[in-house]
């Protein structure tokens, strides 16, 4: 099977998100697709999030209706900042031998995979599906990878001819570039809905998301910064996942 990790803060998840994660689905034939939302992300840690339990929560009810979507607690609770090499290879000890695995991601945070902790050996751990934007091309995509995977001047010339869609294969790196997906969610636009009404925030996030943000009185606080919503005697129960963990659904399902 071709399975496919997709990370990220999810905060919270939304439509550009769902149709990103469709998009690819379609191109690459994954039958799975899994949505891991980072409980400490190593570039984000100065960031104020919202509980992890409420993120988690809303991917659950975003995905509910794709049996190919999983929300995934592989980044739930470590204790340490979410690594993709630690990750990918929780997942891919995981498993089958003849299962394929993807990373899937966004042109802008792909930018900055050269920072990211031991590039070289996540991109040699597995293949990454870019989602493009305007104005971006392969060349951007080679350009962005490490000095020691970054193709030459020359090949990347030759790339900027493939405006939207195409792939960069080289020893050590195989990446592909997805054409742009036209779902455009900010989370200014999330944030100005959530004080209005569902039917206006489902503009931007699934209805049932948009339902559980109002309940939980999410994304309202002041300066811009969301409240945490429900205290610790309505926060949801994630031990027995934790436990158990497992890269799939939350505990209700194994």
């Amino acid at each position: 099977m071709k399975i496919a990790l997709f990370g990220g803060t999810f905060d919270p998840v939304h439509l550009g998100h769902v149709a990103v994660a469709r998009a690819a689905a379609e191109k690459f034939g994954l039958g799975r697709v899994y949505f891991a939302p980072a409980d400490l992300p190593p570039h984000k840690q100065k960031r104020r999030l919202t509980d992890f339990q409420h993120r988690f929560a809303m991917l659950a009810l975003a995905t509910a209706e794709d049996p190919r979507f999983i929300p995934s607690l592989l980044d739930a609770h470590t204790g340490q900042p979410n690594y993709s090499i630690n990750t990918v290879r929780r997942l891919k000890s995981t498993l089958k031998k003849s299962d394929k695995l993807y990373f899937l991601i966004g042109i802008d945070a792909f930018k900055d995979i050269a920072t990211w902790r031991q590039p070289e050996e996540l991109l040699s751990e597995v293949e990454f599906i870019v989602v493009s934007r305007p104005g971006y091309s392969l060349a951007d995509v080679g350009r962005a990878l490490p000095p020691s995977l970054r193709p030459t001047d020359l090949m990347l010339r030759t790339m900027r001819r493939h405006q939207s869609e195409g792939t960069i294969a080289l020893i050590g790196a195989t990446i592909h570039l997805l054409g742009q997906v036209r779902e455009k969610v900010s989370s200014t636009q999330i944030r100005a809905a959530a004080g209005r009404s569902v039917k206006q925030l489902s503009r931007y996030v699934p209805p049932l998301v948009a339902e559980y943000v109002k309940k939980e009185n999410l994304y309202t606080g002041s300066s811009g910064l969301q409240s945490t919503g429900a205290g610790p005697d309505k926060m949801l129960s994630f031990q027995e996942a934790r436990h158990h963990g497992s890269p799939g659904r939350s505990h209700k399902n194994g």
